[in-house]
């Protein structure tokens, strides 16, 4: 039996004016730079842990105006062995909150702890207040009654048994072993020896020095002539000593040097690279938090932690960030992780999963895995979150089956709106068929990520997209999330049809030449001619042959021609832009 930090909510607080928080015993935050996920940990570090760096700063404004103040809830249940919520606190936990603090609902407990922030003008500081409040107000996304009215009692809360530990992005081994403030430098100086091996261990240094002194002719010279010393200064005690190893053992961490390396040879850690450093970092956390965890145990104290990590996979290669999830999900307590690595979110179990997305506020989405079944909740691992990891940070996803499409949206995209897809946030994703959209549609209408479909018109296709969309459960309506194509036509058959043969066929003339052994020798307008000649029927059998090498010729024949775009790409560019405000540089 143990606790669990269940939600957190946030207001007046950086860029977070109103946002509500889900935590499970390992959470993962997901999302764009700049959507709040920084700003969530350190909400709970003000909360639960250090807040000297509070500054006018972070106060939310908006529309030039201020908050008036900073408001954190956080609610603490009890949870059993396998991490579901229980009716009580064990006795122990009881104890240490009392039982005056602790509230209930008629069947479960919980304790619900507020930090208030408000500037002292007078004092010109910074006051934080802390209540319990008499209950757990009801929240609704918008709705500011839930921090507004004051249920609480004034009071301070501080556990020791709860320790919160943040870790920011700029972690560094080397920092570590020069701050008695990092965790390292905690760890090292606690280290302690019993007077029996304190005498030994001293008596073999000194043996040590000894032998590096006498056995090296600098050294002992230097000895030698520092000896004048005790002439000089009528000195009587023992006179010169030179230690190149330190002389006592409460000296030994001040020169601590970690070396890691391979089984032949081994580097000090300043000759590692970042990533081994910061990881190196992360680590001794881990030792830390495992030694405190003993010292509990010894005790026979409730012991919980809570890790705040920014970046975890800062400086790693992929096959590094694969592992850095099952590492830290091992540590001891409740750990939130925020990341931009696909890696540790496709990790991950998908419950864990928190994305924040920024349009007017921020926001946090989570996938509902309770209103899913086994089943769907495996097609969204598969065919989303394993394969397209990279889709948790994207701004907005457009949806299609063909692989043309994939290939020629992005350079239509890049020509329309002057950037990349990359650049704007877009994430262009082949879904495969037309029956698999939905897994994607849960997906992105769980995490709050807009989305948009590009379909073919075949009249079996257009039914089972809008089969698929409504069972996503969306607020939109249908017009303004799905481009059809013209009926009957897949996205081959719309550019023939809207035209663009003459840019098809000098992509086929074009692709030939540089690539099939038969025509080489041909020149261009040879080819040309030759092509000239076929019907929109061949157009379309030749182009499908070779989808994924003819699409990115083709369209980029398109943009070279300086036609208007297509007229369902520029509806479906038209619908991107009014979600994302993208200023359009060509019409």
């Amino acid at each position: 039996m143990s606790i669990l930090i269940k939600t957190v909510r946030v207001a007046g607080f950086r860029g977070l004016e109103n946002l509500e928080v889900e935590l499970e015993k390992t959470t993962v935050l997901t999302g764009m730079n700049n959507t709040g996920k920084t700003s969530f940990l350190k909400a709970l570090q003000i909360a639960l842990g250090n807040r000297q760096f509070i500054s006018q700063d972070d106060f939310f404004i908006k529309d030039n105006r201020c908050a008036e103040h900073i408001t954190i809830d956080v609610l603490i249940v009890p949870v059993d062995a396998e991490g579901k919520q229980s009716n009580d606190f064990t006795e122990d936990w009881e104890v240490l909150f009392t039982t005056d603090r602790i509230r209930t609902d008629g069947i479960k407990s919980f304790l619900p702890l507020r930090t208030i922030v408000t500037f002292d003008a007078i004092k010109n500081s910074y006051k934080v207040q802390q209540t319990i409040l008499r209950e757990w107000p009801a929240y609704k996304a918008g709705e500011k009654d839930w921090f507004n009215a004051d249920k609480g009692n004034k009071t301070t809360f501080r556990f020791d048994e709860l320790p919160f530990f943040y870790m920011d992005a700029q972690r560094d081994i080397l920092e570590d072993t020069k701050l008695r403030s990092s965790y390292l430098g905690k760890m090292l100086s606690k280290i302690e020896y019993s007077a029996g091996d304190i005498k030994a261990i001293e008596q073999q240094i000194e043996q040590l020095n000894n032998k590096a002194v006498s056995s090296s002719d600098v050294l002992s010279n230097i000895k030698e002539t520092l000896k004048g010393l005790d002439s000089a200064l009528d000195n009587q005690s023992s006179g010169i000593e030179i230690t190149p190893f330190t002389k006592k053992i409460r000296d030994l961490n001040k020169g601590l040097t970690i070396y890691y390396g391979d089984s032949q040879d081994s580097f000090s850690m300043e000759y590692h690279g970042m990533g081994t450093r910061s990881w190196s970092s992360l680590l001794t956390l881990k030792s830390f938090i495992s030694l405190l965890a003993a010292n509990a145990e010894t005790e026979q104290t409730v012991f919980f932690p809570i890790l705040a990590i920014e970046e975890p996979e800062a400086h790693l290669h992929p096959n590094a960030q694969k592992q850095l999830y099952g590492q830290i999900n091992s540590i001891a307590g409740q750990k939130i992780i925020s990341t931009h690595s696909p890696y540790i979110a496709a990790a991950a179990e998908l419950g864990q999963i928190r994305n924040f997305y920024k349009d007017q506020q921020v926001r946090c989405g989570k996938v509902a895995i309770d209103t899913l079944n086994d089943e769907a909740q495996r097609k969204i691992e598969r065919q989303v979150v394993s394969s397209r990891g990279e889709i948790f940070f994207s701004k907005l996803m457009v949806f299609f089956e063909g692989e043309t499409e994939e290939q020629a949206l992005p350079i239509f995209s890049k020509y329309h709106f002057g950037q990349s897809a990359v650049e704007i946030g877009i994430d262009f994703v082949g879904v495969g068929s037309c029956n698999s959209y939905l897994p994607f549609l849960r997906f992105a209408e769980s995490l709050n990520i807009p989305w948009l479909i590009l379909s073919d018109a075949e009249d079996l296709t257009v039914n089972r997209v809008k089969g698929q969309f409504n069972k996503c459960n969306s607020p939109k309506d249908e017009s303004d999330l799905i481009v059809f194509l013209d009926t009957g036509n897949d996205f081959e058959k719309q550019l023939i049809a809207d035209g663009f043969q003459n840019e098809i066929k000098k992509s086929i003339a074009v692709f030939d030449i540089y690539n099939n052994e038969q025509h080489k020798q041909a020149k261009e307008p040879q080819r040309l001619a030759e092509i000239e000649q076929y019907s929109d029927e061949n157009l379309y059998t030749e182009i499908t042959k070779k989808k994924t090498q003819f699409a990115p010729v083709i369209a980029e024949q398109i943009v070279m021609s300086g036609k208007a775009l297509p007229p369902k790409v520029m509806e479906l560019f038209n619908k991107i832009k009014s979600i994302l405000n993208t200023t359009e540089v060509r019409s």
